[in-house]
């Protein structure tokens, strides 16, 4: 198991703060939440954004949600990232072609208009950091409503977020997951 960059709490002492803190039992048994509640206010903020993105109240579609994930994901090299949202797009019922399409989406001709047109806008945010007027142009024949596209917005940059703190605090998958599914191996450095 790799060593994080700053020390993860026991799992008792990690819910313990999560309690104080109203914050969802479930967040204090992944490593990543074992870490961030060393800053017991900011882990509580980011886990509510999570919770709005993840299961409460969200109007993107979570295929569209999971697919730009897995997109920064592989961009950004985060394993941590990929593997868990590999386990939560699978959970949808994503099915494993598509998920390994956003490796190299554009020439994955089996991917929808709207597919293309979210990663699109995935690809302008971490390439340029921001979503350029062409993209929007597309993104709005897909995404019809306001609410859509500034949930695509905002989880593009959360999932930016996470995989740059992932990364930056050398977060170690829970034990007996097993990296990079389904080959094992992520991007090459």
């Amino acid at each position: 198991m790799q060593k994080p960059s700053v020390p993860m709490l026991p799992k008792e002492e990690a819910e313990r703060r999560a309690g104080e803190q109203q914050m969802q039992e479930r967040f204090a048994e992944l490593s990543v939440f074992r870490i961030l509640l060393n800053q017991p206010s900011l882990a509580r903020e980011i886990a509510n954004t999570l919770t709005s993105l993840l299961f409460e109240d969200n109007v993107l579609d979570p295929r569209l949600r999971e697919l730009l994930i897995m997109r920064i994901a592989w961009v950004r090299g985060s394993d941590y990232e990929w593997t868990q949202h590999w386990r939560v797009a699978r959970g949808l019922d994503i099915p494993q072609a598509d998920l390994l399409a956003v490796q190299n989406w554009n020439s994955a001709s089996h991917l929808s208009a709207t597919d293309r047109a979210v990663l699109q806008a995935t690809d302008d945010c971490l390439d340029v950091g921001f979503i350029q007027p062409n993209t929007w142009d597309s993104i709005k024949v897909h995404l019809k409503t306001a609410a859509e596209q500034i949930e695509l917005v905002i989880a593009i940059g959360n999932w930016m977020l996470f995989a740059q703190l992932l990364r930056s605090l050398n977060v170690p998958l829970e034990d007996g997951i097993r990296s990079w599914p389904p080959t094992g191996s992520g991007p090459q450095a």
